[in-house]
């Protein structure tokens, strides 16, 4: 797809200079979303780009080269803040932004472009938004079946797809990582596993703990380190995985920020991890990655990476989308042994 460098691209919308993008609530969207700010680039070279985005997605971002300035959203997630959104949009019109793409199809996260007065406001109807949104698009699920697919389409005019859609690459800084590796008091360890047995959504996406244990005290046995990442609500899981393996793990589930965590597991050999956020991460700083897949979909939320094995056993049940399984067994993640999670990782390590 060649770059497109008239006073209109194909679609005839005028060629943008500054693009405001209200970017998605979750770690593993925000990583996804980089594909999206890569065809806005790969189209219009010279435009800038910001992102409106919870304050947690910053060092994301800031692993972006795509994003100038990451814009820190002054309220939490769900909340409506009906006049400060507004406030927020007027004191955005002071840098000319001439186009918008909201990512959210919530009807709030269109507010701020609106009251910034942007010119081109894009995104899809979602919550009736028909007044809010000026280029506001219909959302076939039947032909844009993943999240990325969806997220890029909104940077062409007729929502056409590119050929290939580019993979998130988030870029780290040697200096930094080095810091970070000393802070935490770790060796630069040429065989590391990273686990990351935690999900947000919920018990019915996480592989159970005794099995991350095994694989863990397999891999110790073997020679290597072994790192379990998380936030500090997966603090007891790493916690009690370590326990079982032996308390030979390095547990920096809740010990870390988001950024620190990125750096680190960018010096992992490989990474297993539940369909997460950290998930997305490890596949875009290119680590051979197996990702467990049990109540979600990974045709929808796929690791968008060549180096990684998707696991899932694909039952009559699932994916059912649930946060904890409606059949109370978990079979979706009970019937996938250890040793054919070590397998997959074998195989990826195998490779040339």
């Amino acid at each position: 797809m060649s770059a497109i460098t008239p006073e209109h691209d194909q679609s005839g919308v005028n060629t943008p200079s500054t693009l405001l993008v209200v970017g998605p609530s979750w770690v593993g969207d925000m990583v996804m979303a980089q594909s999206l700010f890569k065809v806005v680039k790969q189209r219009y070279p010279d435009v800038v780009i910001d992102v409106l985005a919870p304050g947690w997605s910053k060092p994301l971002l800031q692993r972006m080269p795509e994003v100038r300035d990451a814009l820190e959203l002054p309220w939490g997630h769900g909340a409506l803040q009906l006049k400060q959104r507004i406030r927020h949009g007027r004191a955005l019109r002071g840098r000319q932004y001439d186009w918008s793409i909201v990512l959210p199809n919530s009807l709030k996260s269109a507010i701020v472009p609106a009251a910034a007065h942007i010119h081109r406001r894009t995104g899809y109807v979602g919550e009736m938004r028909w007044g809010l949104l000026n280029d506001a698009r219909r959302l076939n699920k039947k032909v844009l079946t993943m999240t990325v697919q969806r997220f890029v389409a909104l940077a062409d005019g007729a929502g056409v797809l590119p050929d290939t859609i580019p993979r998130p690459q988030l870029q780290v800084n040697g200096a930094t990582v080095a810091e970070t590796l000393k802070k935490f008091q770790l060796s630069d360890s040429p065989q590391v596993l990273a686990l990351c047995p935690g999900a947000e959504y919920g018990p019915a996406k996480r592989w159970p703990e005794e099995y991350f244990a095994k694989l863990a005290a397999e891999k110790l046995a073997q020679g290597w380190q072994v790192w379990l990442f998380g936030s500090d609500k997966d603090l007891p899981v790493a916690e009690d995985i370590n326990r079982q393996a032996g308390g030979a793990c390095v547990n920096l589930a809740g010990r870390t920020s988001l950024a620190e965590a990125v750096d680190l597991m960018s010096r992992s050999t490989a990474v297993v991890s539940n369909d997460s956020g950290l998930m997305h991460v490890a596949a875009a700083l290119d680590l051979p990655v197996v990702a467990v897949y049990g109540s979600s979909d990974p045709g929808f939320t796929p690791p968008l990476s060549d180096k990684s094995q998707v696991l899932t056993l694909g039952l009559a049940c699932s994916p059912c989308f649930k946060r904890e399984c409606p059949l109370g067994h978990l079979n979706c993640l009970r019937q996938l042994p250890p040793g054919q999670v070590s397998q997959a990782l074998d195989r990826l390590l195998d490779r040339p």
